[in-house]
């Protein structure tokens, strides 16, 4: 959106926006917490840097999570994968919200934790004998796919494709290959929905039966049409997409730091703080979703036209040392009570749901990686690929041990 406001080439900060976000960032940061910028992609958006002012942001009932309050807004009537609850706002949000909250209670998750535990075990047999193994492909991909899979009741033979889908949606690198593969994921998705109408069995006790149920038999009331399709999307992407990074980052960040991977091994207790660090230190989710000024507003000092796109940076909030000290040093040992002040989850109303699930799977895919291999290393010099996407994840990360 236009704007009087001067516009800052984030490209300009950093000689790759990519691999280090982190350098642009901090120079944001030391000149006020929002700005109008414009991203390496050419896309322009107000960014909020300052930790405070994400938080507060999250939280602030002028900016809506809706894509219509946007001034670019052309009402065609879709959206690129049905209508999901991080799309819309109370009291729509809560509605979507209230049918699967049920399952990712605290009770309901641990409840998985057997599961979580065979799947990961048998991954790790898969590959034990060979020595050495990507990491994400072998072990960080397969094991919150499979989870979410058959929480959701997707069936085994899928879950190559939708793989090859979920990764190409996020991708930054190729706009037309992005639009295919959401529109291949559509498709199918509307297909499984179909799947699971056909099936009146009362004992399927899946998630996406549920809803389904849902949407026939309560109506629009409760799960319109495009809301099935887009809550679909939601869980099987979202759900493990993001469990993925924090898996693999967790696993870079301690064999770069050998001196915290000792420290963890010997004292198995700093594993929720492992964990926790790994989601400030590197956040899956770099950024929450789009927001959009209802109003004009002044946000950390910047003025901001009504109809105009917001983006939290939730990396940027994690280096900010006006709330954690020492930022830019990765460390496991942190205070909880400061390490959780993280907003990797989100904050407020779309807090987000499967967190507890996030964290029990990290927890155990370390644990069990650890324990089964004493001398794992990075295969190479450790030099991270970043994927250009919407989250902050590794391409690859070789290792052997």
């Amino acid at each position: 959106m236009r704007t009087q406001y001067p516009t800052v080439q984030l490209a300009d900060l950093t000689d790759d926006f990519t691999v280090d976000p982190y350098t642009a960032f901090a120079a944001l940061r030391r000149r006020g917490p929002v700005h109008h910028v414009r991203f390496p992609t050419g896309d322009e958006s107000w960014l909020v840097v300052g930790y405070e002012e994400v938080r507060s942001a999250f939280a602030d009932p002028r900016l809506r999570n809706d894509v219509r309050h946007s001034a670019d807004f052309e009402d065609d009537g879709l959206y690129a994968v049905g209508r999901n609850m991080l799309q819309v706002d109370p009291p729509d949000h809560t509605r979507l919200r209230t049918l699967v909250a049920r399952e990712f209670t605290a009770r309901r998750v641990q409840a998985l934790r057997p599961r979580v535990e065979e799947a990961a075990g048998a991954l790790l047999d898969a590959v034990a004998a060979d020595g050495r193994a990507d990491l994400v492909a072998a072990y960080a991909y397969p094991l919150p796919l499979t989870v979410i899979c058959e929480l959701l009741g997707v069936r085994d033979v899928d879950r190559a494709s939708f793989r090859a889908w979920s990764t190409q949606v996020l991708a930054l690198d190729d706009p037309e290959e992005s639009t295919r593969a959401s529109q291949e994921m559509a498709v199918y998705l509307a297909g499984l929905v179909q799947e699971k109408r056909r099936i009146r069995d009362a004992a399927e006790s899946d998630l996406l039966h549920a809803l389904v149920r849902a949407h026939d038999e309560e109506g629009a009331g409760r799960l319109a049409p495009e809301e099935l399709l887009g809550m679909a999307f939601l869980l099987l992407v979202a759900g493990h997409e993001t469990t993925v990074n924090l898996i693999a980052n967790a696993v870079h960040l301690l064999l770069g730091h050998p001196e915290q991977l000792a420290a963890l091994r010997a004292d198995p207790e700093l594993l929720k703080g492992a964990v926790e660090e790994t989601l400030r230190f590197e956040s899956p989710v770099p950024a929450g979703t789009y927001r959009y000024t209802a109003e004009p507003l002044t946000l950390g000092g910047a003025p901001i036209p009504a109809g105009a796109r917001v983006v939290l940076s939730l990396a940027a909030a994690h280096r900010d040392p006006a709330r954690f000290p020492d930022p830019e040093r990765f460390d496991i040992h942190r205070d909880p009570t400061t390490t959780r002040a993280h907003l990797a989850f989100g904050h407020g109303l779309h807090h987000c749901l499967g967190a507890p699930l996030a964290r029990l799977e990290a927890a155990l895919a370390l644990r069990l990686l650890l324990d089964r291999f004493p001398r794992l290393a990075h295969d190479g010099d450790g030099t991270p690929r970043w994927r250009t996407s919407l989250m902050r994840g590794l391409r690859e990360l070789p290792v052997r041990w």
